[in-house]
Formats: C-alpha cells, sequence, structure tokens
C-alpha cells in the first residue's frame, strides 16, 4: 500500500533528494516493513525511524529554502501509515527523536484494523493539523494522511479496501475514494484554535 499517497511521495522524493546524507535509496522505502526497506535504507540501521529520518530529512531541506508545499509534505509522509507484514499489526513506534520540532510532534497512522486504531488515528490527525497550521498550511491537509478502512477476515474483502497501484499525480487511495477520513473539519477547526 506505500503507493497509496502518491502526490506525498512525490513532493518528498523531490525535496529528499535536495540533500541526502544518510544515502536513502528512495522515499519508498520508509513506508516498506523492515525486511523490505533494509534493501533502501542507505546508512540507517534503526528500520523503525527510516519513514521519520526522510521527513526529517525533506523538512529541513524544504525548511532551508522556506518552501512551504516541501515542508507541508514532509509532515504528511511522517503521518502516513507504513507497511506492516499482516494485518492488524501494530507498526512500531520510532525510539529517536527528530530534529525538527514538527516532525517529532508526530507519528504514524496504524493499520485500522488494530484494536485501539480508531482513537490514535484521530489523534495523530489533529496533531498533524496544528502542526500544518503552525508553518502557515492549511490545517485540513492533515486529513489527507488518512488510511483505508478495516479489512475484514475475507481476502476479497480486504482487496477491496485498499490499493496500491502508482498514482503518482494524486495517490489511488483519493482516486478510488478509498481514504477514511479520521477526524471532521469542525473537530480540526478546534484543534487548531489552539496553535
Amino acid at each position: 500500500r506505500e503507493n497509496s499517497h502518491g502526490f506525498v511521495i512525490v513532493i518528498v522524493r523531490e525535496f529528499l533528494f535536495i540533500n541526502n546524507p544518510r544515502g536513502i535509496k528512495d522515499v519508498i522505502f520508509g513506508l516498506l516493513d523492515n525486511e523490505s526497506a533494509s534493501r533502501g535504507a542507505g546508512d540507517i540501521t534503526n528500520l523503525d525511524c527510516l519513514q521519520q529520518e526522510i521527513a526529517d530529512q525533506a523538512f529541513s531541506n524544504a525548511k532551508d529554502r522556506k518552501n512551504l508545499r516541501g515542508m507541508a509534505g514532509a509532515l504528511l509522509f511522517q503521518a502516513l501509515q507504513r507497511n506492516v507484514r499482516s494485518q492488524g499489526e501494530f507498526s512500531a513506534r520510532c525510539n529517536q527523536r527528530a530534529v525538527n520540532a514538527e516532525i517529532a510532534a508526530l507519528t504514524r497512522h496504524q493499520d485500522a484494523s488494530w484494536r485501539d486504531a480508531g482513537a490514535l488515528n484521530k489523534a495523530i490527525v489533529l496533531e498533524l493539523a496544528r502542526q500544518l497550521a503552525s508553518i502557515g498550511a492549511d490545517p485540513e491537509l492533515a486529513l489527507l494522511s488518512g488510511t483505508f478502512a478495516a479489512s475484514g477476515v475475507s481476502t476479497i474483502q480486504s482487496l477491496n479496501n485498499y490499493c496500491d497501484n502508482e498514482d503518482l499525480s494524486l495517490g489511488c487511495i483519493f482516486s478510488q475514494n478509498l481514504l477514511v477520513l479520521d477526524a471532521s473539519r469542525n473537530e480540526i477547526a478546534i484543534a487548531v484554535s489552539e496553535v
């Protein structure tokens, strides 16, 4: 499902490769499970933190250039769900602190089939909205970081709930109307009123 949010991948790829001191082969590796991610992680050995390392470096590169699009894209990337080996499995959090406080404030979405995913994913979206607002971006962009609906035990149902075809202009989760909105616009407005 790593290709689902195509436009985010495009933005972060652009800004990571401006300055990529860790030698990461591509941003897509940050959204893969550890075994697959190891093939493109550069000199990063803590693979639970690869997604954060990518988001943090892309954010720094965009910030150096005062590029709001790049910073917002990096924040969205940090909040995306990462692949896991089995349905409903919890994706381990990174145990290192990011350089940028805006990235450090965020963690990634969890598979909606995980038992506490609903509440956690909503909290992630609301915090992402605050961080987007703090840099001057539209806080409602946070809703675009959402994941797929929870999959049932049926293989057919699971396949119907997600996509992974490459659609870099937008992303198949959007073009196929598979995105689950974790919060309402009103909840976003209330969250950012504190910023």
